[in-house]
C-alpha cells in the first residue's frame, strides 16, 4: 500500500466513513409518575369548626323569634368554611365570612365583612371544647374595642355563638348578642 493509500484509510477510519455503527442503547423507562400529594386540609384540626356547617335558622338564645339564615358551606377541599350571614328585614345587613385554619400559626383565622364595608379579622381556636376567635372592631370616637365569639355546639345538634366585647384590653367583657342557630326547616 502506498502512502497516499494509507492516508486515506486512516481518514476514512477517523471520521468514521465506512465504519459501522454501534447499536443504539434502548431508550431509558420513564419514570413511574410521581404520586400526588396528600390533600392538604385533612389533618384533625381542619375540622375543628365543622360543627358549624349546615343550613340554619338564627334565633336569639332562648326565644323562637327568628332574626336571620345563615348558610354555612365546607369548601376547597375542606380548606375553609364559608359563612353567608342573611338577615330578615329590620335584623341588620347581611354578611359572611371565611374561616381557615393557619398550620403554621396553629389557629384558626377568620374574616369578616358586611354591607356596611366592615373588615375584622378575628383569631383563635379550641378553648374548653369552644370555638373562641377574637378580633379588634372599630367602635364610636376612633376607639377600638376587643370582640369575641364564642361557638358550641348543643346536645340537640344545634350551634350556640355568644358574642362579646371589651374596652378594656380584655380585662372585662359586655354581651353583644347569643344566637342559636337550628337547623333550617
Amino acid at each position: 500500500m502506498n502512502r497516499a493509500a494509507a492516508c486515506l484509510l486512516v481518514s476514512c477510519l477517523a471520521t468514521g466513513a465506512g465504519a459501522q455503527t454501534a447499536p443504539t442503547p434502548p431508550a431509558p423507562t420513564p419514570a413511574a409518575p410521581a404520586a400526588p400529594p396528600p390533600p392538604a386540609c385533612t389533618t384533625p384540626e381542619f375540622r375543628q369548626f365543622d360543627f358549624w356547617v349546615g343550613r340554619w335558622d338564627v334565633y336569639p338564645t332562648g326565644t323562637d323569634q327568628l332574626v336571620a339564615h345563615s348558610l354555612i358551606e365546607n369548601l376547597y377541599a375542606g380548606c375553609a368554611i364559608r359563612e353567608n350571614w342573611m338577615p330578615l328585614p329590620g335584623q341588620g345587613g347581611p354578611g359572611g365570612s371565611l374561616n381557615v385554619y393557619r398550620p403554621a400559626e396553629h389557629r384558626w383565622r377568620q374574616t369578616w365583612t358586611d354591607a356596611g364595608n366592615s373588615l375584622v379579622d378575628f383569631y383563635g381556636g379550641i378553648e374548653g371544647g369552644k370555638m373562641v376567635l377574637t378580633g379588634t372592631r372599630p367602635g364610636p370616637n376612633g376607639a377600638e374595642f376587643l370582640v369575641r365569639m364564642e361557638y358550641s355546639r348543643n346536645p340537640d345538634g344545634s350551634v350556640r355563638q355568644v358574642g362579646t366585647r371589651s374596652a378594656d384590653h380584655g380585662a372585662t367583657w359586655q354581651p353583644r348578642y347569643d344566637f342559636t342557630y337550628r337547623p333550617a326547616r
